[in-house]
């Protein structure tokens, strides 16, 4: 898996690369100096749909051993920051997010529980906010036959979000340690959520609080519609506005088109392909495009590297105190032997 993932990023990388080749470094870079302090804006935005995402998160977890929002919102800054800057196909995140939970006396089946709930539910919203975007494409612009192909995705898509909803209410993850019991790092996982007999029951407990995951679809739908916030804001700052419509439908399907590569790491260079295909559709030059594009790169990397310095911190602090405390019991056994 770790190979296919190597390769895909060097394919991303090289597309990138040729994207920004072909227009010229000089004239991309001119367009998003344009931008100039408004990126900045564009950064600290983020954090607006980060909030209703985390928000969606912390209503599937039980009140009285959740912990705070902010605790949460940290988790799902580390865990975007993991899945944006590290390859490891936009899933490692979301095993990070458990462990930080564990961390904070969640139990273990509750949040695996909750990432696994959480991250059906992006997918599902995902379809939706994605469909909304095709609506606007073919509405607007006319583009049937685009839409059409991204539909038949779409479609594909929702199939396999039934399927592994179904998958998930008849035990999915005590079938996948059974075949998978060998793998030392799924073993490892399933003891931190307290074994995969222990994470299906939790799952399955979950989706039958209706009003919980009924709010959690609610915060996670707002999220993506927020999201368009940070094209638009780009958009303005690249000195070249659009409405509030076009955006929404550039940043649906550059979603879209994120999560179909989601093999490739941070999607580098399929996304960039992705916004300067939309840009085209409203008339916005290929540069703009593609300064749109690097806009989202310099969030992530403003953004990830302190979420991912963050996370190593915490993990850092964790073991110096499990080591203090083990060298603590040591010298206390040593004492009394004595």
């Amino acid at each position: 898996m770790k190979r296919v993932v190597y390769i895909a990023f060097l394919a991303g990388l090289t597309l990138f690369t040729m994207l920004v080749a072909y227009q010229g470094v000089t004239q991309v870079a001119s367009a998003l100096a344009m931008a100039g302090w408004g990126l900045l804006v564009v950064v600290l935005f983020h954090f607006i749909p980060m909030t209703a995402d985390g928000l969606s998160w912390y209503v599937l977890l039980d009140p009285t051993s959740r912990p705070r929002f902010r605790t949460i919102l940290w988790a799902r800054w580390i865990g975007e920051s993991v899945d944006t800057l590290l390859p490891v196909a936009q899933i490692g995140g979301e095993l990070v997010k458990t462990r930080l939970l564990t961390h904070y006396q969640v139990p273990g089946s509750q949040a695996g529980a909750s990432v696994v709930v959480n991250l059906t539910l992006a997918v599902f919203t995902q379809v939706i906010f994605t469909l909304v975007g095709l609506v606007l494409l073919t509405l607007l612009l006319g583009e049937g036959k685009l839409a059409q192909g991204i539909l038949a995705v779409t479609a594909f898509s929702s199939l396999s979000i039934v399927g592994f909803y179904w998958f998930q209410q008849r035990g999915l993850f005590g079938w996948l340690a059974r075949r998978f019991e060998t793998l030392a790092g799924g073993r490892n996982w399933l003891a931190l959520v307290g074994g995969a007999d222990a994470l299906d029951t939790a799952v399955i407990q979950l989706y039958h609080q209706r009003r919980q995951v009924f709010r959690s679809t609610s915060w996670m739908l707002l999220g993506w519609l927020l999201g368009a916030g940070e094209v638009w804001l780009a958009l303005y700052f690249l000195d070249h506005p659009v409405g509030w419509i076009e955006a929404l439908m550039i940043e649906s399907l550059a979603q879209a088109v994120k999560g179909a590569a989601f093999l490739v790491p941070g999607a580098l260079g399929v996304l960039e392909g992705g916004y300067i295909l939309l840009g085209s559709l409203i008339g916005l030059p290929y540069s703009t495009s593609l300064a749109l594009a690097l806009t989202r790169r310099v969030r992530e990397l403003c953004l990830g590297v302190p979420g991912l310095l963050m996370w190593q911190f915490m993990e850092g602090k964790r073991l110096w105190r499990q080591t203090k405390s083990a060298q603590e019991r040591l010298s206390i056994d040593t004492s009394l032997s004595n």
